[in-house]
């Protein structure tokens, strides 16, 4: 039974996607949404059986990191956002973590008025895997040529319909979407090549797609212009693998306006 409706907080957090099947309540495992949820109900004492839903902004897959998931729900009281912010740190799993909150309309929803959203992908490319990057990079000891994946993510930039890079269990009719920022670069120090994304809207497994694909790019067996061809066939087939969700960040959400001071400060 849900909590009737209270003061609406919108939330920014962060999580390791490491020991959960995803952001959203499933029956095969631990979910990001349920610890939270958990949590909400132990802080406003409810009694069993009653819960107070989380919105998200989007869903990550299983294994899916953030480090700017923006959620909201509302609570039986009121409390100051640092006060909240403090207590729910405490109840939650150390593996998520709230950064912010703040109170918003009762008709603000995290996941409608979203904009943009913006994905991070990390590659690590030194000769031996890091155990302690294990679960937060995919490991790529290969050599990549830096200007052929930026050449072809070039391509990838403005509307177009996004077929060839969409898993095929998607329920969505539209597969037209608009990227803003499609960049790759190096990180000498950390031995590192980063991949940040950033559209309006993003299809199921769009992003670990494109980066399977650019991979391919990079290594020269594929050539720069395959996006530009995947973009005209339209055929998922036809593209590259996908790549596995560990490397995967959910990095920021934008609104119309900006809802957290941790946002702004990363701008």
């Amino acid at each position: 039974m849900d909590k009737p409706n209270g003061i609406r907080y919108a939330c920014l957090i962060e999580y390791d996607g490491t020991p959960y099947v995803g952001f959203q309540i499933q029956e095969n495992g631990r979910s990001v949404q349920a610890e939270i949820e958990k949590s909400l109900a132990r802080m406003a004492k409810l009694p069993k059986g009653e819960r107070i839903q989380v919105h998200g902004s989007g869903r990550t897959d299983s294994g899916v990191h953030a480090l700017g998931q923006v959620i909201h729900f509302d609570y039986p009281a009121y409390l100051e956002p640092d006060v909240f912010v403090r207590a729910m740190n405490t109840l939650m799993d150390r593996s998520i973590r709230m950064l912010e909150a703040r109170v918003v309309t009762e008709d603000f929803h995290v996941r409608y008025l979203a904009k943009e959203r913006e994905y991070l992908y990390r590659i690590d490319t030194s000769r031996y895997s890091d155990p302690f990057k294990r679960l937060y990079t995919l490991h790529h000891p290969y050599s990549l040529n830096i200007d052929h994946m930026q050449s072809a993510l070039n391509d990838l930039i403005g509307t177009h319909d996004f077929t060839s890079f969409c898993s095929s269990k998607t329920d969505k009719e539209n597969l037209e979407r608009t990227l803003y920022v499609a960049r790759v670069e190096r990180d000498f120090e950390n031995q590192e090549v980063l991949i940040r994304l950033r559209g309006n809207g993003f299809l199921y497994n769009m992003v670990r797609i494109i980066v399977g694909t650019l991979l391919q790019i990079g290594n020269g067996r594929k050539p720069v212009d395959e996006f530009r061809r995947l973009l005209q066939v339209k055929d998922r087939d036809e593209g590259g693998p996908t790549a596995p969700p560990h490397g995967l960040y959910l990095l920021k959400v934008y609104y119309d306006q900006e809802l957290f001071l941790e946002s702004e400060a990363d701008e």
